[in-house]
């Protein structure tokens, strides 16, 4: 009889156990059916989260929802099946499904095209340097990268009918390569005021691979709390930091996945907040190759898969450029030739 009542009681403690249990997990799939407006509101997440998962860059919704579980556990130290619920909220209170090709397109129509002022530069890229979108040159010393830089730097405050964007531009600086100088005298021929210009252009020198990658992560900042009207950012150069810190093979594939975070980085700047990144690339020989150009672009697919056109840029004859289309998604490869005078970038 003992028996008997023992595991009468072990069933009913084995029920209990499953019925709640069972409205744990209802109240689990309702609260993750619940929406939300702002990351203050999702379940779990108090001023001293919410600070934390700001301070690593999750300030919105979506940045939420896009993260792993992983990711929200080492930022804040929660546990995995509150990170999980807190996506799921996330993910429920957005529309995250698909779009049709109309709604692309109208999306499309808010792209602006920042000019080079060199018309067949301008022409190779279906009218200029387009925003929401990563644009790398890449090229040897000498190639102009830096001063299509510095072109851009001051066409991006032009009106949008004078091929500009009416925005600032922010330049992340890891070669030393800035020179305010040059910039007044581009502006001088652009007909722009040099000291109004220079304000609109935001510098900061990278002096590792973690600096750059933080200072492009501080952009969101400048934009969605200083108010500032970013249109164009440029990194000058890309990789030299990531080259210098990670020698050796056995470090690649760390260069790779950071590589990779930063350019993800970039990416979301540009399609969010319809801006144009451009990035210039350093170059290497390849030794294996014995007939025609042996320059190959560093950074390898990692670069070469995030970025939306990629143009090499070689020297020509009598100090022409040379400007080369090697990847796009909707243009066909092609050559431009312009020539870099004291008043910026000019056709020949």
């Amino acid at each position: 009889m003992i028996k008997a009542q023992a595991r009468a009681t072990d069933e009913d403690s084995a029920r209990m156990i499953m019925m709640e249990s069972e409205e744990a997990e209802e109240d689990d799939k309702k609260e993750a059916t619940k929406k939300v407006k702002s990351i203050d509101q999702l379940p779990g997440v108090g001023p001293a989260t919410l600070e934390k998962l700001e301070s690593v860059g999750f300030s919105d919704l979506m940045s939420i929802a896009v993260s792993t579980p992983a990711q929200l556990t080492e930022a804040t130290g929660m546990g995995a099946n509150l990170a999980k619920r807190i996506i799921a909220v996330a993910r429920n209170s957005l529309d995250m499904g698909f779009e049709s090709g109309i709604d692309l397109m109208k999306r499309r129509e808010k792209v602006m095209k920042i000019t080079t002022t060199s018309k067949e530069l301008n022409k190779l890229l279906g009218g200029g340097f387009e925003t929401g979108a990563i644009v790398e040159c890449f090229g040897q010393y000498g190639s102009s990268k830096t001063q299509i830089a510095l072109q851009l730097a001051v066409n991006v405050q032009l009106p949008k009918d004078k091929g500009g964007a009416d925005g600032v531009c922010v330049f992340i600086d890891t070669e030393n390569t800035f020179r305010p100088e040059r910039v007044q005298q581009i502006a001088k021929a652009a007909g722009l005021d040099p000291q109004k210009v220079l304000q609109n252009i935001k510098v900061a020198k990278a002096y590792n691979s973690d600096h750059q990658m933080l200072l492009a992560e501080k952009i969101e900042e400048l934009i969605k709390e200083k108010g500032v009207n970013v249109k164009l950012v440029i990194v000058d150069s890309l990789t030299a930091h990531f080259r210098a810190e990670f020698i050796g093979r056995g470090t690649l594939a760390d260069r790779q996945q950071k590589l990779n975070k930063h350019m993800h980085v970039l990416s979301k700047l540009a399609d969010t907040y319809n801006l144009c990144v451009y990035v210039t690339n350093q170059v290497m020989a390849k030794p294996d190759v014995f007939f025609g150009d042996p320059t190959e672009a560093i950074g390898g697919h990692i670069v070469g898969h995030n970025s939306t056109y990629r143009v090499y840029l070689r020297r020509g004859k009598k100090g022409s450029r040379v400007a080369k289309l090697v990847d796009s998604p909707n243009l066909p490869e092609a050559e431009a030739a312009f020539e870099v005078t004291e008043g910026g970038i000019r056709d020949l």
